[in-house]
């Protein structure tokens, strides 16, 4: 039988200390972000429709991305226990510099149509928290405006090389003069993917009003305040643009580029050269006997060709190969620092962040972003902790085994379909 009695006021005390409410709503509702879902659910409500579709986006069906995000979730950690792990380090170097953590901010483009702050939101991020921002050749912000926002930093510049070959070079010597350390060449880009969602959306440089954009705006009108007063949209590194982004990309990617290109441009550039957007182990080797410093396993972030191989499949068997001749780095489907950690310990030295980083941006602008970092920093010492182990290095493919949902159709069933499609010889 339970006794009862009557509660005294000495027991009550510590139940009445209530906490002051936070009367900053940016910060109460990014100190309610847990997650970078979290922080996805506070950008789609405060971004239009047009806008946030172009970040959340992929091409076609989006079974890529899909994919992507799957191949993260499908993994079983290993973790060690009766480990010290009472200091834990999550940085090291990469391209022969030092990183607090072992990602970075992925090269954006339209990054002021999400949220007026952009790219200088971005650089100062990654500035504080000692990763490398990544400017694209399709941002909205200067090459001389980042630098001047991260002056100490670690900053690369991303190249499309375009149809003018002059002008990509041009920028490619405005970013080396400017003291960028990197140079990101995307490779993937023969033609724009078919994002159906920017299509359906009509999204366009500038956006134009209609009677569904003037609608999708009336509850988000800070996003329309701050996008009407601030200066108009343009390209870091181009004229503007008036008209859709898929005939503007169009319009400039350069189909011809080859191998040779790129040791070409390698050849121009006085820093480290990163090639992103390789998708099978040939085309490493390759890159590798060219003599770049590292490649980037990506798909696009699944907004290029759908049902593209899933960077993270591919990992293992690259870091393997190519690994102790350069460095890999992995982007596409990273939403949390446990993919971070699981992508170290297969054997990527690097991974870089897009739409984590873009929902940071829209859900708060600057500080939005600080909140991205700060979740996957917390998120990443936490597993290592959990993994029982104390630095990156430390992380091994023991610690990780992929779950396998996808199968590749056997070798003989193969074989007999290649059989069938021989031509046959008439005598």
């Amino acid at each position: 039988m339970v006794q009862r009695r009557i509660p005294k006021i000495k027991d009550l005390a510590p139940l009445m200390q209530f906490k002051s409410p936070e009367l900053n709503a940016k910060k109460r509702r990014l100190d309610g972000a847990l997650t970078i879902q979290d922080l996805r659910t506070i950008a789609k409500k405060r971004t239009p429709k047009a806008a946030f579709d172009y970040t959340e986006g992929a091409a076609e069906a989006e079974i890529s991305l899909a994919r992507a995000r799957q191949a993260f979730e499908d993994i079983e950690f290993h973790p060690s226990i009766l480990r010290d792990v009472s200091n834990v380090s999550t940085g090291w170097d990469v391209l022969g510099a030092p990183v607090a953590q072992p990602f970075g901010i992925a090269p954006t483009g339209f990054t002021r149509m999400m949220q007026t702050e952009g790219e200088i939101a971005g650089a100062h991020a990654a500035a504080r928290a000692g990763i490398p921002f990544a400017l694209s050749t399709m941002g909205t912000t200067s090459i001389e405006d980042v630098k001047a926002a991260n002056p100490h930093g670690r900053n690369w510049f991303q190249l499309y090389m375009w149809k003018d070959r002059d002008r990509s070079m041009a920028l490619v010597e405005r970013a080396a003069k400017a003291g960028f350390d990197t140079l990101l060449v995307t490779v993937d880009v023969p033609v724009a993917g078919a994002r159906l969602r920017d299509k359906r959306n009509g999204f366009s440089i500038p956006p134009q009003l209609t009677l569904g954009t003037v609608a999708n705006a009336l509850p988000r009108p800070e996003w329309w305040i701050n996008f009407l007063t601030t200066e108009p949209l343009s390209f870091a590194s181009l004229d503007r643009w008036s008209g859709t982004v898929a005939d503007l990309l169009d319009t400039m990617f350069d189909p011809t580029v080859d191998f040779e290109d790129l040791a070409w441009i390698k050849a121009q550039w006085p820093g480290k050269v990163v090639v992103k957007g390789v998708q099978n182990l040939e085309d490493a080797k390759r890159l590798v006997d060219i003599g770049v410093d590292g490649i980037t396993l990506s798909n696009h972030g699944g907004r290029q060709l759908d049902r593209a191989p899933i960077p993270f499949r591919l990992l293992p068997d690259v870091a393997r190969e190519v690994g102790h001749h350069t460095e890999v780095h992995l982007d596409t489907g990273i939403m949390s620092g446990a993919d971070i950690v699981a992508s170290i310990a297969l054997g990527a030295r690097f991974t870089m962040i897009g739409r984590a980083y873009l929902y940071g941006l829209m859900a708060g602008g600057e500080a939005g972003v600080n909140r991205t970092i700060q979740i996957l920093s917390d998120q990443i010492s936490r597993t290592m902790r959990l993994l029982g182990v104390n630095s990156l290095e430390e992380l091994t493919p023991g610690h990780v085994t992929q779950l396998t949902r996808l199968q590749p159709v056997a070798p003989s069933i193969v074989a007999a379909a290649e059989t069938v499609r021989t031509p046959v010889t008439v005598k």
